[in-house]
């Protein structure tokens, strides 16, 4: 509750990653696959989408350097949605997995960097050599991401079994479905 800039950062990115994986935890296929009303986002394609969004932020968007597989092997540009659209054909062990292997890397891909500059040093953003941001703004687009997305996954996993609240129980532990 008095951390430095740095610790509070973390902590909120992980108390986002909390609540996301809690509302997408220990679903199966057609819990990860249910849909509500005209919206065609499940909690897989979230699951997906969030593990894109955790390499490429703790990669390109860090340093400059590629997220990895299996995002380097997609044709982004002939579908742009691909991680959203193509989550229907994972099983539900390799979504949590692929997220869950996501979240850790960029956790300790963030604690490495801001041990090494703090959340004030420019990170590479991944665009042109002259378009940099501070990796405390980096971290806070990734905040608002989750913050965007965990809103979704409240209405979809109170459609899929009636699951509501803020936060996960306090003796929640994420990652390992």
């Amino acid at each position: 509750m008095a951390g430095t800039e740095a610790e509070h950062l973390l902590a909120s990115l992980d108390r986002m990653r909390a609540s996301f994986r809690w509302k997408a935890a220990g679903l199966d296929a057609e819990g990860l696959a249910t849909r509500v009303g005209a919206s065609a986002l499940t909690l897989g394609g979230l699951l997906k989408h969030l593990a894109f969004v955790e390499d490429l932020h703790s990669t390109m968007s860090l340093n400059g350097s590629s997220p990895g597989s299996p995002w380097t092997a997609v044709d982004w540009d002939a579908s742009p949605d691909w991680e959203f659209e193509s989550a229907a054909d994972d099983s539900p062990e390799e979504l949590y997995a692929l997220y869950d292997a996501a979240a850790e890397r960029a956790r300790a891909r963030f604690a490495v960097a801001l041990g090494e500059g703090g959340p004030e040093q420019l990170v590479a953003r991944g665009g042109a050599e002259d378009d940099h941001m501070s990796l405390r703004r980096l971290l806070h687009d990734l905040i608002e991401e989750y913050s965007r997305h965990t809103g979704h996954a409240d209405l979809i996993r109170e459609q899929v079994d009636g699951r509501v609240g803020e936060d996960p129980p306090w003796d929640y532990r994420p990652f390992g479905d």
